[in-house]
């Protein structure tokens, strides 16, 4: 990285960013109570409101929202006819799932081979302490440039909405002229990257009933319907022969033109076994950032350890479709649930609950705020011209502060890079990474504020 006062404050920095990731990484911050305590959440939804208080913001809050979690505001003031910019991140985490598999515990933050080890750490309490550290900076050289809105989102990985429904009901709060989400991450380790589309989502539910109580498997297979077997051949309707996505009236033909995903870089990103073959069809950048992609996550079942020879009364699914830019969710839920119902064999009775979701989004790369990042890149990563890709997760957000700011520029940028295994076991951060992004946004913000008194 050059020698520049941003830059070489960002670096001195970096110990007490390790430091702080490590207090916020403790926090078991599940936004899910059945699993982990609300008190968790609520502490670190507290830690937040603390960080923005020591740094000088002003009117801190923590937003009760709809769905029972927390969001954390804060506004710091700039110079007089400053632009405003937001910078979300969100401080809840998925579940570190399978613990023993953990090579270090997923709630202490560990470095290990160069990285940063701990849930979160890099989806997205790392993208906290990303923009903690680039308001720092910009501190110790004159100032921040632009008026600042940060907000902390608490339940984020839980899709239940309850951000975007306190700001429907408060448009003003988090009205600003550009927004950088801190949830996304670079395309490739030290490749300096925005991400302009991003899949909706949507979670549905899933129930079949067909006895009224399960029946021994000698006596009553063969003839009585059953439940789980009714449930794996209506989920086996979702997916072509090839493992492609197959909704009835669901396009799954579009061709995504920018950035492309080599299938070898593809492969040992997810590590897929020596002879799996991939699914689906057309490129893999297609197939992530251009086309809807089913995924069953969950059967209710019984384990194998105590199962009984039954035919099941009843059986249940959470099932998850990624829906791509320029296409509805509301219509692809409709579609789905229609495709459901078409599919379910022998008469068996289904029940679908939607659980949660969320709209694609498209960003603007023309806007003056991607000249401002692209510059700000550039200077952060020597030698690298900012790239621009899909991504296939959802951040239901973005449509909300689109819809309420239409004309509001959005930039995403974050630390979930391929080696960082967001939602997976041992999730990690590069601490370079993090050091690097939070120059850039320093520069961004610097090179934003410009661009308007221009």
């Amino acid at each position: 990285m050059p020698s520049h006062p941003i830059a070489e404050t960002v670096a001195s920095l970096m110990p007490r960013a390790k430091q702080e990731l490590s207090e916020l990484v403790a926090f078991q911050s599940v936004a899910d109570w059945a699993q982990f305590p609300q008190s968790e959440s609520r502490a670190a939804a507290d830690w937040v409101a603390d960080a923005l208080r020591a740094e000088g913001f002003q009117d801190v809050a923590l937003l009760d929202t709809p769905d029972g979690t927390q969001s954390v505001y804060g506004f710091l003031p700039g110079p007089v006819d400053a632009p405003t910019v937001l910078l979300y991140a969100h401080y809840d985490v998925q579940p570190p799932l399978d613990e023993a598999a953990w090579i270090s515990p997923a709630f202490e933050l560990t470095e290990r081979d160069g990285r940063w080890y701990g849930r979160g750490a890099a989806d997205c309490k790392g993208g906290f302490i990303l923009h903690l550290l680039a308001l720092r900076a910009l501190q110790a050289n004159g100032g921040v440039p632009v008026n600042v809105k940060v907000i902390v989102e608490g339940s984020e990985e839980q899709g239940t909405g309850g951000l975007q429904q306190y700001a429907t009901a408060h448009p003003e709060l988090l009205a600003a002229d550009a927004v950088v989400i801190g949830d996304a991450g670079n395309f490739r380790t030290g490749l300096p990257t925005v991400t302009a589309t991003l899949r909706g989502m949507c979670l549905l539910k899933v129930k079949i009933d067909t006895l009224g109580g399960n029946l021994h498997s000698g006596m009553f297979g063969g003839a009585a319907p059953d439940a789980m077997a009714a449930l794996i051949q209506l989920l086996a309707s979702l997916r072509a022969p090839d493992g492609s996505t197959t909704v009835d009236g669901l396009a799954s033909d579009a061709v995504w033109e920018g950035l492309q995903y080599p299938e070898a870089d593809f492969r040992s990103d997810a590590k897929v076994l020596d002879g799996v073959e991939l699914i689906g069809e057309g490129s893999i950048a297609d197939r992530l950032w251009a086309r809807p992609a089913v995924t069953v996550l969950a059967i209710d079942s019984p384990p194998l350890v105590g199962a009984t020879p039954s035919v099941h009364a009843s059986a249940g699914a959470l099932v998850s479709l990624r829906v791509p830019p320029g296409v509805d969710t509301a219509e692809a839920i409709k579609l789905l649930e229609a495709h459901l119902m078409a599919h379910t064999p022998w008469k068996a009775r289904l029940e679908i609950e939607v659980v949660g979701q969320g709209q694609p989004f498209q960003a603007d790369t023309d806007s003056p705020a991607y000249a401002s990042m692209a510059e700000a890149m550039k200077a952060a990563y020597p030698g690298q011209e900012m790239q621009i890709s899909g991504m296939g997760g959802s951040i239901p957000l973005c449509n909300t502060l689109t819809s309420l700011y239409p004309d509001a520029e959005m930039l995403l940028i974050g630390l979930s890079e391929p080696e960082a295994q967001i939602h997976a076991v041992n999730e990690s951060v590069s601490p370079e990474e993090l050091e690097r992004l939070s120059v850039t946004e320093a520069l961004f913000l610097l090179n934003y504020a410009e661009s308007k008194r221009v």
